[in-house]
């Protein structure tokens, strides 16, 4: 496993990234990359750390190292084992990096146990499992097309979407765009997937293929969303943008631009049921909410804690309506908490004497999550109110002297809480939750599992397919056998006689 300062070396590979017109050099030293690229080296010197290490890393089958969701998981105790070195790490960013490598990991430690769904490419995902696990890689991933008239079938978008446009003897070479590769410009390799392929027409299932591609491979290219980690070094200082100023995760659109893929880096190629199966056949889709939930769990437990100080700050903490609102906070906590604690105690087995995660509760988080975050959202608004803008423009005004003074007078908090603390905390806040940074947060979080309609759909399908529809209908059956027209079907209970009735109809 690298180290940090591995990791920040790997990412000065010659990648093509463009930002506001500009090919990037390099973007670890880049205003727009660089402190997010320092936030993720800290994932790497973690593993590395004595204190850090025994939480976050396991041996794996061949003697490496690695971090612990990088390897399939065999017992309730290693679910719990891989829950608990996620959320070490999530802490490192406080929940707001949310496709750190263990994002990923969901996917590469399912390769090892399921290498067999791969037809024809089983090496490959037997491979890359253990790739994954020695290196613990950053990969992003992209599975979504172009949002590009989408009312038209896929056949009449395919020059646009990625897709194999020849096949050589040691790969194919493949072009299109994929979205959205989250730090895609901090990986090292790019996951392509689709969601639902189908035939082109006339038996070209050129779409149907997935893959991975360095993110330094001749054609490809990054086309970067602007930077808040950019912005908000011109525009204030680490004290006024603390989170956009580190954690930002720059979404990017891939352009592959006639890249060549060797056959040792494809899972699938042509075969349209492999690639429409790998997201609920490989176990995915319980490993990645595993995460997912895992990491909204810590990131509820600095909100609560935000929420608290602020409160106690404007002296408002004893008031009964807000004691209500921080309650309500700390309960969404203990909610995604105890549904990543039943995803690991209650697992649904898998292949090759693997556990997963269970998809039942996951559907839970997917659903769920989405709706909260706006909701703590618009109770910090609430709660916390005017508080969050009628702040100093920036740090800078504290060190002028001509209007500290004012500052010290106005800005100031409840129980001896200086301007400064105060002010602090107001800016920790609101880039949480009202600068560009947390905009894009609360977009993130809303759809993070897919759009609203398909996790709810999702919740259905997988009661349907785990048979729990049926029990749920047998139960309400079980209920209507007690009873008919005649009356109690069962001599637990005593019927009504008829001349009781006729008294009560008269």
């Amino acid at each position: 496993m690298m180290n940090g300062k591995e990791y920040l070396e790997s990412l000065r590979d010659g990648r093509v990234v463009y930002l506001n017109g500009e090919k990037i050099d390099d973007v670890t030293t880049h205003p727009a990359y660089r402190n997010a690229a320092r936030s993720v080296s800290q994932l790497y010197d973690a593993l590395h750390d004595p204190e850090k290490a025994p939480i976050l890393t396991t041996e794996t089958e061949d003697g490496y190292s690695t971090h612990k969701f990088f390897k399939a998981s065999t017992s309730v105790e290693e679910l719990l084992g891989a829950r608990d070195a996620m959320a070490e790490w999530t802490k490192l960013s406080y929940g707001f990096m949310g496709r750190t490598p263990d994002y990923k990991a969901a996917f590469t430690a399912s390769l090892g146990p399921y290498a067999d769904f791969y037809k024809g490419f089983e090496d490959n995902a037997r491979r890359w499992y253990k790739k994954a696990q020695r290196e613990v890689p950053f990969c992003n991933h992209t599975i979504i097309n172009p949002q590009l008239d989408r009312d038209q079938p896929l056949h009449k978008n395919k020059d646009v979407f990625v897709r194999a446009v020849e096949e050589k003897d040691d790969g194919v070479i493949v072009s299109g765009a994929k979205m959205v590769g989250t730090s895609a410009a901090l990986t090292h390799y790019n996951f392509v997937a689709n969601y639902s392929p189908e035939d082109l027409g006339e038996g070209d299932k050129s779409h149907a293929l997935i893959f991975f591609v360095p993110m330094n491979a001749p054609g490809l290219k990054i086309v970067s969303r602007q930077s808040y980690e950019e912005m908000a070094t011109k525009l204030g200082t680490p004290f006024d943008y603390p989170l956009s100023s580190r954690f930002d995760e720059n979404d990017a659109v891939i352009v592959l631009d006639n890249v060549f893929i060797p056959w040792e880096d494809i899972l699938t190629y042509n075969n349209v049921d492999i690639a429409n199966g790998f997201r609920p056949k490989t176990g995915w889709l319980n490993r990645y909410t595993f995460q997912g939930c895992t990491r909204f769990a810590v990131k509820l437990d600095f909100m609560a804690g935000l929420l608290l100080k602020a409160t106690e700050m404007a002296g408002t903490s004893k008031f009964r309506g807000v004691q209500a609102n921080i309650g309500e906070v700390i309960s969404w906590r203990n909610m995604f908490w105890a549904i990543s604690t039943a995803m690991a105690t209650n697992p649904e087995k898998g292949a090759n004497g693997c556990l997963l995660p269970n998809a039942t509760y996951a559907t839970a988080y997917r659903t769920f999550a989405p709706m909260v975050w706006p909701k703590i959202k618009q109770i910090f608004e609430q709660v916390v109110a005017g508080g969050l803008i009628q702040l100093p423009s920036s740090a800078k005004d504290f060190q002028n002297p001509e209007i500290r003074p004012y500052l010290d007078t106005y800005y100031k908090g409840s129980g001896g809480v200086t301007a400064e603390e105060r002010v602090k905390v107001m800016k920790l806040i609101w880039d949480a939750i009202g600068t560009e940074f947390g905009g894009r947060n609360e977009l993130y979080e809303i759809n993070y599992a897919g759009n609203h309609e398909a996790i709810r759909l999702d919740a259905l399908k997988f009661a349907d397919i785990s048979g729990q529809t049926d029990k749920y209908k047998d139960f309400v059956d079980q209920a209507l056998s007690d009873y008919d027209l005649s009356g109690w079907t069962s001599d637990k209970w005593i019927n009504p006689e008829k001349k009781e009735t006729e008294k009560a109809i008269y």
